[in-house]
């Protein structure tokens, strides 16, 4: 493992190296960012041998490729006395064109079987693109049908929402208004009670009794028509025996008894309704 020492040197040799004449930005020194520019370097360096790899083999490469063209030309020569430089502008241009296809079509040689599995293969891809294409055309049709049915949909789920909207707020207006009615009845009840509270108070402070209050006289208006009603049947049956007449002591007898029932009710209905205190019996 490097000491701390010799990794800081690294670091400043790698730093005057990468900046050249220009001066090194000014950095804080300490292990953390030591260990980072250490680590930058090392990356770059292994670039750098890496790229330097490349160049090299690109450079063999060419020389292979120039001593080859430079074969095939010497080649050429001697077998039909042909060179490059013998053409007409218009042989030049077509050879040209030739090596320029050949580069084009990344094929090994410029041969017509050459070209043609080239073109052959090139020919396979076009089908292929255009069949791709297609596929993407209809792909497209059924996503714009979608599209188009999401705005039209869209658009019904914005009117339907403005539409809701508005009968919130109608909804809204009608029940701030019961809301302020409500208040106004409450407030209007609350005075009424305490107007009817002030004035029992008044009525009892003059010696009103409480059975002649509202509420008691209610009360005792429902009892009367309630006994009202339990005295229909005995008015009906003192009438059916007021119509008998076979023997008129024992029809003076019945009516007799129905007299003092109807006297008894007479009495509670007195009693009830507080006539009986008044002296109205």
């Amino acid at each position: 493992m490097e000491a701390p020492e010799e990794k800081e040197a690294q670091v400043a040799a790698w730093l005057k190296k990468i900046f050249g004449d220009h001066p090194i930005p000014q950095y804080e020194v300490n292990a953390r960012t030591t260990e980072i520019l250490h680590h930058l370097s090392e990356r770059n360096r292994v670039r750098d041998r890496d790229g330097h790899l490349v160049i090299e083999d690109l450079k063999q490469k060419a020389s292979e490729y120039e001593s080859e063209a430079k074969h095939l030309q010497d080649l050429l020569m001697e077998s039909v006395n042909f060179s490059p430089a013998n053409l007409s502008s218009t042989g030049s241009r077509y050879l040209n064109a030739l090596v320029d296809s050949a580069v084009a079509l990344e094929i090994k040689d410029t041969s017509v079987t050459s070209f043609l599995s080239a073109v052959n293969d090139l020919t396979s891809d076009l089908f292929r693109a255009k069949s791709k294409n297609e596929e993407l055309k209809l792909e497209l049709a059924k996503l714009e049908k979608k599209l188009t049915a999401s705005l039209v949909l869209e658009k019904c789920l914005r009117d339907d929402l403005k539409k809701a909207e508005l009968q919130l707020s109608t909804e809204r207006a009608k029940v701030n208004s019961r809301l302020q009615n409500m208040d106004f009845l409450k407030a209007k009840s609350e005075e009424s009670r305490f107007g009817i509270r002030a004035l029992e108070e008044k009525l009892s402070a003059r010696g009103m009794e409480a059975s002649l209050s509202h509420q008691s006289l209610v009360e005792l208006s429902e009892k009367l028509a309630e006994l009202k009603q339990q005295t229909i049947p005995l008015k009906k049956k003192l009438e059916s025996y007021l119509d008998l007449m076979p023997d008129p002591s024992l029809a003076q007898v019945k009516i007799e008894e129905a007299k003092r029932e109807l006297m008894v009710i007479r009495m509670k209905n007195l009693k009830t309704s507080g006539a009986w205190k008044r002296g109205e019996m």
